[in-house]
């Protein structure tokens, strides 16, 4: 058998669909498995033993510049590269209108889900098989059925194995360059102001945790994220700044730590494949259906009047002297508590 899946974006997508891969490399030991991704996450299936080939797409970067990416081949070359391979199955686990053109483009009997359940349902009509899988169901779930019923195996809603913990286990063995000093990281940015957990609570929970003896590793994706993380560590000696990586650096760091701490993010979903122990902290959002998921995951949500509110700007009035509002509800002492009962598992 010989599938291509079609997970374009976002990062915390593409993680959501590595369980699904691997229950289908467990009913098919022979299976073989190409995956179409955005330019920026092509490293992630690379790390699953059931993908042979990455095909990179580039959507969000070819349409800022559509006549150069027509003009100069770029558009032709990437279809070639799409259409080498005749599939049995051209799955598209995103269910929006962009995945499902380029579903429609790759040769193999194109699926994805039906008109009732898909993201977008206009792109149920570029699929030759459609298939009804419920929505109110957990992002990793959904995925894992949809895959089983495509390739006609039983579903097991066990816990869900991503796949990748065995490649950075390896990687680690063989990296002496990591210690084994005991760490937590800190997942501090995220791009809606509303997720953001304020400064100064990740200043008090950084001084909680190197007063107990760990390590305090932030990584940092822009100026922003940099500032605050310099700003934390000068607490301590023992915070330090993870130097700027690619997505396999920093799974490689988190894949060490004993825990993490997180807003909801998508590196938050990389340490819950990575079956890292994690606290993660909802506000405007709410982990039900997109929440990190996996074993030894706790979700923080805000008890408040709007959440959640699932926008990326906060309109409550400020009673209480927190950004955002709901945030107030998420105290360092909650915090602590939920990182405690993690790092005694």
């Amino acid at each position: 058998m010989y599938i291509l899946i079609v997970k374009t974006s976002s990062l915390g997508d593409v993680i959501h669909t590595l369980p699904a891969l691997t229950d289908a490399l467990q009913h098919d030991p022979n299976l073989q498995c190409d995956w179409l991704v955005e330019e920026n996450f092509a490293e992630i299936p690379t790390w699953h033993p059931a993908v042979t080939r990455v095909i990179p797409v580039a959507l969000r970067r070819w349409r800022k510049n559509l006549w150069h990416t027509w003009s100069s081949g770029i558009w032709q070359q990437f279809r070639q590269n799409l259409t080498q391979q005749k599939y049995d199955f051209v799955i598209d686990a995103q269910g929006l209108l962009k995945s499902a053109v380029l579903t429609y483009l790759a040769k193999g009997t194109s699926c994805g889900l039906d008109f009732h359940c898909a993201r977008e349902p206009l792109a149920t009509l570029v699929y030759q098989k459609r298939f009804h899988i419920s929505k109110g169901i957990h992002a990793v779930t959904r995925v894992r059925q949809l895959l089983a019923t495509v390739l006609d195996y039983g579903f097991s809603d066990s816990l869900p194995d991503y796949g990748i913990v065995g490649h950075f286990q390896t990687m680690l063995s063989k990296n002496p360059s990591f210690t084994h000093k005991p760490t937590i990281i800190f997942l501090h940015g995220t791009t809606w102001a509303t997720k953001h957990w304020p400064d100064c609570y990740w200043m008090e929970l950084a001084q909680r945790v190197t007063a107990r003896g760990y390590r305090v590793r932030l990584p940092w994706g822009n100026a922003v994220e940099q500032r605050r993380a310099q700003q934390m560590a000068t607490i301590h000696s023992h915070i330090s700044l993870i130097p700027k990586t690619n997505l396999h650096g920093l799974a490689q760091e988190i894949a060490q730590a004993q825990a993490v701490v997180g807003v909801d993010t998508g590196l938050a979903h990389l340490a819950a494949a990575l079956a890292v122990p994690s606290v993660t902290l909802y506000g405007a959002t709410q982990p039900a259906w997109t929440g990190t998921y996996g074993p030894h995951q706790v979700h923080l949500q805000a008890h408040f009047s709007c959440v959640p509110c699932l926008k990326k700007k906060c309109i409550y009035p400020d009673s209480t002297g927190v950004y955002p509002p709901c945030y107030a509800q998420l105290s360092v002492d909650k915090v602590w508590e939920g990182l405690q009962s993690v790092l005694k598992l």
